[in-house]
């Protein structure tokens, strides 16, 4: 507890943008997060005054991180299972707990408990060998989707694999590497969707309306909320997914369940067990953001209200674009007189080819002009035209 103010310390694991984003909700219920970065350049560093500095691999690193915090939760899946065990069975209250993030950190795991309880699946099968690879392929059909098991977003950790030959020259090499792989058919989607669902611990539950994410390159670049199109008994049907799998799994702080929709329904591609790009509309597109949200949660505080604040609300991503040309600094200027009813949030990275470095949102009520503007203003602070 903060002898100052009186209110629960609350440590996050990470220094990245969904850090810096959830410090800035922090604010607003009186408090400063504590953030564990690895450098003082992270995102979060450069704007949370209580800032420690250490690795998320380093068990002696945590341990020093969580003294005196009342819960400490993640801004990545990459803090080592075992890590967190180790610090639960010592007394530290972690959420999510590691039982449940285990299904967001390894996707072998993820697949076959989604298995047992029921849940839309793809086919799939563990990769032991080339020839497991292969003989999916030869059964399934080409091409298939390989995947590491452990590790990889944003379209890392995914290979796409055509036939036998790739099969065995690629498996052979990643399993030489100590890669654990997995094999999925490659679904037939019609587009990519996402609900996010907030759970506390005493097991309250609230659902966010369901989302459509736009895919490039393996890296979402835009979010339409609510999903266009989208027939309210699906809508519906993917929530409470959502919110049996946080249930089942024994989810504490925000899930992201995306999911592929396919002629025959949805079937679930990942989970992830924090703030994410999907939710990043919330801050001005919803009642209660999802870097709220998750503070509500895992401080067991009762649920907000998760409607929109506008009929429609699209978040565009912005990549680093090439070096050069204007700074960040004129493109904000030029966005801002074309489009004045922009939201700008910029993560304080440095700027490389491809990378996020901010998102842009915009409310309106008609999806086609949001959806324009919204694209219109991303592409001004990535290209400064």
């Amino acid at each position: 507890m903060d002898s100052r103010t009186g209110l629960p310390v609350v440590g996050m694991v990470g220094g990245g943008q969904l850090a810096r984003m959830t410090h800035q909700a922090a604010i607003a219920l009186g408090q400063s997060l504590r953030v564990l970065a690895l450098a003082p350049d992270d995102g979060a560093a450069l704007v949370a005054a209580d800032v420690q500095y250490g690795d998320h691999t380093d068990l002696a690193a945590l341990r020093t991180f969580a003294k005196g915090c009342d819960v400490v939760t993640f801004d990545h899946e990459h803090v080592p299972n075992e890590h967190i065990r180790a610090l639960t069975d010592e007394g530290v209250k972690l959420f999510p707990p590691a039982e449940a993030l285990v299904h967001a950190q390894d996707k072998r795991v993820m697949r076959e408990r989604l298995g047992e309880l029921g849940a839309p699946n793809p086919a799939w099968c563990p990769v032991e060998s080339p020839a497991d690879l292969i003989a999916f392929g030869e059964e399934t059909g080409w091409p298939v989707v390989l995947k590491a098991a452990r590790g990889g977003y944003d379209g890392r950790g995914v290979w796409m694999v055509d036939d036998a030959g790739q099969a065995g020259e690629l498996a052979a090499t990643l399993l030489a590497g100590g890669t654990p792989l997995l094999v999925e058919e490659r679904v037939a989607l019609r587009r990519e969707l996402a609900v996010q669902v907030a759970r506390s611990p005493f097991g309250q539950v609230a659902a966010y309306p369901v989302v459509e994410t736009v895919q490039r390159d393996g890296i979402c670049v835009e979010v339409l909320a609510p999903a266009p199109d989208l027939p309210e008994e699906q809508a519906v049907a993917a929530q409470q997914l959502a919110i049996d799998l946080a249930t089942a799994l024994g989810v504490v702080g925000l899930l992201a369940v995306e999911l592929f929709d396919t002629p025959s329904g949805l079937v679930v591609n990942e989970l992830a067990m924090r703030p994410h790009n999907s939710g990043h509309w919330t801050i001005e597109g919803a009642r209660t953001s999802q870097f709220e949200q998750h503070l509500r949660a895992v401080l067991d505080y009762p649920m907000g209200d998760t409607s929109l604040t506008a009929p429609v609300v699209v978040m565009a991503n912005v990549l680093g674009g090439e070096p050069g040309g204007m700074s960040i600094d004129e493109r904000l200027h030029h966005l801002f007189a074309d489009e004045p009813g922009a939201k700008v949030h910029l993560y304080g990275k440095q700027v490389r080819p491809g990378r996020k470095i901010g998102h842009v949102t915009v409310l309106g009520n008609d999806l086609d002009d949001v959806r324009a503007r919204a694209a219109r203003a991303a592409r001004r602070l990535q290209e400064g035209q």
